[in-house]
């Protein structure tokens, strides 16, 4: 296994701050369901114990919609979601990796996911295990 190492990251304003620990080579999944197409997200699903907020908790707003067990989290002072708790995961996160600061990424690694048809994919409920 690749060691891991700190990423940090941001919404817009810079009023939430968060660190990842992820391998400097990351794999992303970019997701084609109505949320994340539209927003652009590209996901990098750690545990919750690789996430660290650093600032910002009072900034963050939440938006769930159709099953509700994905917790949408916002900035609600410039309305960027830099990482939020998936339905596929919700015993984890996905950060937007394009929320990360410039620096410690070495390569991305980018793999389309069907998630128009997540159900299809996922009857069980969740997503594939979650790295360690």
């Amino acid at each position: 296994m690749e060691s891991l190492i700190a990423h940090p990251g941001g919404c817009h304003c810079g009023r939430v701050r968060f660190e990842v620990l992820a391998p400097e080579h990351i794999k992303v999944s970019d997701c084609n369901c109505s949320i994340c197409s539209k927003s652009g997200y590209l996901h990098l699903t750690v545990p919750k114990s690789r996430l660290n907020l650093l600032a910002g908790a009072e900034f963050l707003t939440t938006y769930q919609f159709n099953t509700g067990t994905a917790r949408h989290l916002f900035c609600r002072v410039c309305g960027i979601k830099s990482f939020y708790v998936p339905r596929s995961h919700p015993d984890g996160y996905s950060v937007n990796a394009r929320c990360l600061d410039g620096g410690t990424v070495k390569s991305i690694v980018i793999t389309p996911f069907d998630g128009q048809n997540w159900e299809r994919q996922y009857p069980q409920g969740h997503g594939p295990p979650l790295p360690e």
